[in-house]
């Protein structure tokens, strides 16, 4: 709950928004709801945890200087390219979550057409405390929050966790609260664009955070969800097989001599 960031995370209940700053941010009406003809597809299973997800402490691998992921969802794919320069920190964070397996079955919980789609509570209950305080210190930031941007949520400085927003819209203003993006949507940002988005903001972190997707799978039924995200470049070392030595050949015999 404590990994949202003013008017990223819009929830009432929560004393920890500061006023001034959600002053600051305006977010434009919630798009009409979706045709009834659109299907999506939800499950009230959660796919297998990786043990390590539950200890984020020893996740602290350095990512690439750059890599992609490629995202599977409920509304089709995007890849998203990661540059480590523009944000340390930020990629290593997310590098280590999509390694192992953090974002499967994950839902697109906040979505403000023209402003950003959020996601990055875990679909499993577990996870999410266990992720609770695993908090990141702030990068510089080097890039603005263009379209298509992906940068790492927060509930002021130093607080980042797992929560994260892609860019729909132009939105330099977050540049000056500290907002570092340190990757961008390659391939698919129409993908990401029809992301559903008719519920706004109604969905409740607290709620996700305690409860997972069966939280959101009750209430809030057609919200789409992230099925798959795998770091496809650089491509994964491949496993070394050791086999044993070939067997040396018999050394053949000298024939008969003449002196």
């Amino acid at each position: 709950m404590k990994a949202f960031f003013v008017q990223l995370c819009v929830v009432a209940t929560i004393a920890l928004v500061p006023v001034m700053l959600q002053a600051q941010v305006t977010t434009p009406a919630a798009a009409p709801a979706k045709p009834a003809t659109a299907v999506h597809h939800t499950t009230t299973t959660t796919a297998h945890t990786d043990p390590a997800l539950l200890h984020p402490a020893t996740l602290k691998a350095q990512a690439p200087p750059e890599f992609t992921v490629k995202f599977t969802t409920t509304a089709g794919d995007f890849d998203v390219h990661v540059t480590r320069a523009w944000a340390p920190l930020g990629a290593d964070r997310f590098y280590n979550l999509v390694k192992h397996g953090y974002f499967t079955n994950a839902a697109f919980f906040r979505v403000v057409p023209g402003f950003v789609v959020q996601f990055g509570l875990s679909a499993n209950p577990n996870v999410n405390k266990a992720w609770e305080d695993a908090k990141i210190s702030d990068d510089p930031v080097t890039q603005s929050n263009h379209p298509g941007y992906l940068t790492f949520a927060t509930s002021g400085p130093n607080t980042r966790t797992t929560q994260l927003f892609i860019n729909l819209g132009d939105n330099p203003r977050l540049d000056g609260m500290g907002f570092a993006p340190f990757g961008q949507i390659t391939e698919g940002m129409d993908t990401v664009q029809k992301i559903y988005s008719a519920y706004g903001e109604q969905p409740e972190q607290g709620e996700i955070t305690e409860k997972g997707k069966a939280y959101l799978d009750k209430n809030f039924p057609k919200l789409d969800h992230i099925v798959s995200a795998v770091i496809t470049s650089p491509a994964p070392a491949a496993p070394v097989h050791h086999t044993a030595p070939a067997a040396k050949k018999p050394t053949a015999s000298a024939g008969p001599s003449s002196n």
